[in-house]
């Protein structure tokens, strides 16, 4: 592909299949003419009152404030230049170490990212959530309230996912990709849906 293509990829850091996303698109980086812009949405914000949840995913959702905060507020204070770093750093101990104190998380993270300790304050206060409410919507908006995590626009045209569960690299990373920008390309192109037989894996080859 010659021209460069434009990525804005909107997550929430404790999404499994966002990361598993996310992953592949720094793999695309590596073989395909990319541009990556990141962005905050929340799972927390998405379903802020909404009823006929589970237990566990009303409590996931409650816990999940504090990072998505804290994203934002470092952002507000460095620019959105710092998203990438510190969502790498929050994903990492996430997904792969499975730290599940996100007290923790967000101190480690935001050490390994290089921004000062004091961002983590933002967690547990609202200074920062309408600016948090304004990213997820940005990047729901173009989607529908019906979605979750993650949102990708190629060029300016968004989808929900696409939703992987294992992480391709080289050019198998890139046919993926070069393969979506074909489907958004055409205007009238919508959804491709099949039930999912497996949770990410990050710890098993993709081929």
């Amino acid at each position: 592909m010659s021209e460069k293509t434009h990525v804005d990829f909107w997550f929430d850091p404790a999404c499994p299949f966002a990361w598993a996303t996310s992953r592949w698109v720094l793999e695309v980086e590596k073989v395909r003419d990319i541009e990556v812009a990141w962005h905050v949405m929340s799972l927390s914000v998405l379903n802020d009152g909404r009823e006929g949840l589970s237990d566990d995913y009303r409590d996931f959702v409650a816990k999940g404030w504090g990072p998505v905060r804290v994203l934002i507020a470092a952002a507000q204070k460095h620019g959105d230049a710092v998203l990438g770093d510190l969502y790498t750093a929050m994903g990492e101990m996430l997904h792969h170490e499975k730290v599940a104190d996100y007290s923790e998380v967000i101190s480690r993270a935001l050490a390994k990212a290089g921004l000062e300790p004091e961002l983590a304050d933002a967690a547990n206060g609202t200074e920062f959530d309408e600016a948090l409410k304004s990213s997820h919507e940005d990047g729901i908006s173009r989607v529908g309230q019906d979605v979750g995590t993650p949102v990708m626009a190629l060029n300016g045209t968004a989808f929900f996912g696409p939703v992987i569960t294992r992480v391709p690299s080289g050019e198998e990373a890139g046919k993926i990709f070069d393969a979506a920008v074909g489907l958004a390309s055409y205007p009238y192109f919508f959804e491709i849906k099949r039930s999912r037989t497996e949770s990410p894996q990050f710890d098993v080859e993709a081929n």
